[in-house]
């Protein structure tokens, strides 16, 4: 079996002007990176397209697969003669060079040119980085030059696109200038990886530059002596943020191995932030094609909750059906499986897992009232006995599963999912939500754990407490989502606790309010912004030889 970037090197692409045909775009509604990407320009967008959402289970060490699963099934909808469009996030080079890998699908379900979609691509990710420099960088000159705007307190942070646990605290120190009443200047800072920025939330919730400059501009970068916000508008530093992300506020074209158009941009984590790709490549994708196939971070009670209750309220959007993804291997590792045995029969312990698989289903139907399809990613370890325990465990409950072969086969491995979401997708429904927008932080907050989670609710720190209430008095909390970060690996914010746990709260410690966002954040558990390289990164297996081919990438 060749690795993903053999079979993606190996691969002959189509010149990205005939995928760009596909979708009905020539060449002047293009701006080329080379012969295989481009940026898309296009002016006002006409969503017309059935919308499907692909999400999964909690992750586990042996993965789900959830961006190959999206795109084997969007082969799978072109094999069935559908026009079919992907909407996909951008990799972050931290997980590139981390454990996770890259996110360009797997197998013979990849996006390419895939070594040039996991490392720089068109830039977009060093253009968010750079924006949101600037933007400190103007905060630390105000305050060298006399602080006129009376900042005292500084929330915006640096950001770099690589995993870097050193520069999660840091002292800053500065020469005193001519700020009045302080005779230095030094403060703790940190580092949030670019992927977990607000500028990269700003970006993947702007529709064009007008609404992309409104939202830098109500970045709140601080606060004054009064208590009160202090916004990147008036350091003046919108249009040149703005400009800095001209280029990269356009949704980049590339293709499937098979040439099914895919859009690529934007990539917010979803265990750290919004966890969707940009609200323009989701309306490209919905304008151009008659299915669009788009992807949430992570589990479903991150990516899917924050697509739902986020993205779709900010862009008007609802998807049509939701896939969610799991693996009888991950199930196993959630009914408390050893890794080493995964491979081997273990009926029990994918049943103790199940739960878990099903109470994403049941968010889906019950809490937001979508159609969904189940999609799991077949092993060749997969047994009889485990497959049927799947099935009937969904056809209890009422939802459709699928064992699909997208990683071996491709879109022909998709070909019976992608039917199963048709079908799915013809099914009228109307979005429901996890919380009302204009209840109070708290009550979002509880709405998320009670109704998503499965939780009792939250108990909060005396600063979360302190953030919220001046939040309450700024008239801030009402009609703005929740985006609550935990980790990823439970519906909890303990990682330890797998499957459907239950009785439990979450603890949220701190608060952060993303005006440029427009919404408001919940730290929760030991969650952090920067995450940190593993014992053995990726890094240490990527190569390239004096040929230029590169090993080690997925």
């Amino acid at each position: 079996m060749l690795s993903d970037i053999e079979i993606a090197e190996s691969a002959k692409l189509q010149d990205i002007r005939v995928i760009a045909e596909k979708l009905g775009l020539d060449e002047d509604g293009l701006e080329l990176y080379g012969k295989y990407k481009a940026k898309i320009n296009m002016g006002e967008m006409k969503p017309k397209s059935k919308l499907v959402l692909v999400t999964a289970i909690n992750p586990t060490a042996s993965g789900e697969g959830k961006t190959t699963v999206s795109i084997g099934l969007a082969d799978g909808m072109a094999k069935l003669g559908k026009k079919v469009c992907l909407a996909l996030r951008e990799p972050s080079l931290g997980p590139v060079f981390g454990i996770k890998g890259g996110a360009a699908g797997g197998g013979y379900a990849q996006v390419v040119p895939m070594a040039d979609i996991n490392l720089h691509f068109t830039g977009d990710l060093h253009a968010i980085t750079a924006a949101n420099n600037l933007l400190c960088a103007m905060i630390d000159n105000h305050i060298f030059r006399g602080n006129a705007l009376d900042i005292r307190k500084v929330h915006f942070h640096r950001c770099m696109d690589m995993n870097d646990r050193a520069l999660r605290d840091i002292t800053l120190d500065c020469p005193a200038g001519n700020m009045k009443g302080c005779e230095s200047y030094s403060r703790k800072e940190s580092f949030s990886i670019t992927a977990a920025s607000e500028v990269m939330a700003v970006l993947c919730l702007s529709r064009d530059i007008a609404d992309l400059k409104r939202r830098l501009g109500n970045i709140a970068v601080g606060e004054n002596s009064k208590g009160d916000y202090v916004y990147a508008r008036e350091l003046k530093a919108e249009g040149a943020m703005a400009t800095l992300l001209k280029d990269a506020i356009n949704p980049n074209l590339v293709q499937t191995l098979e040439g099914t158009p895919a859009i690529v941009h934007g990539g917010p984590f979803a265990n750290i932030a919004h966890g969707c790709n940009s609200v323009r490549a989701t309306l490209a994708a919905m304008s151009l094609a008659d299915y669009a196939v788009t992807e949430a971070g992570f589990g479903a009670d991150l990516g899917a909750e924050k697509f739902l209750d986020a993205k779709c309220r900010i862009a008007g959007i609802e998807p049509d059906c939701v896939v969610v993804v799991a693996t009888v291997k991950a199930l196993k590792l959630h009914g408390g499986a050893d890794k080493a045995t995964l491979s081997e029969e273990n009926v029990e312990a994918l049943k103790a897992g199940l739960p878990n698989l099903l109470k994403h289903v049941e968010n889906v139907r019950g809490v937001y009232k979508k159609p969904v399809v189940v999609a799991m990613n077949r092993f060749f370890t997969d047994t009889p006995a485990e497959i049927e325990a799947v099935m009937s465990a969904c056809r209890e409950v009422g939802a459709t599963a699928v064992f699909t072969d997208v990683f071996l086969k491709g879109g022909e491995g998709g070909r019976e999912l992608a039917a199963a979401v048709i079908e799915a997708c013809a099914t009228k429904s109307k979005l429901h939500y996890a919380y009302g927008l204009n209840e109070d932080v708290k009550t979002k907050i509880d709405g998320v754990v009670r109704n998503i989670y499965g939780g009792d609710g939250a108990d909060y720190s005396a600063i979360a407490e302190e953030k919220i209430a001046a939040l309450e008095a700024k008239g801030l909390d009402k009609g703005l989502p929740v985006i609550i970060a935990k980790t990823q690996y439970s519906l909890s914010d303990n990682a330890a606790l797998l499957a459907a746990p239950k009785g439990f709260k979450i603890y949220v410690r701190d608060i952060e309010y993303r005006g440029g966002a427009g919404f408001i954040v919940a730290l929760a558990g030991s969650v952090m912004l920067m995450p940190g390289l593993g014992k053995v990164p990726s890094a240490e297996h990527i190569d390239i030889d004096g040929d230029g081919k590169i090993t080690g990438l997925s």
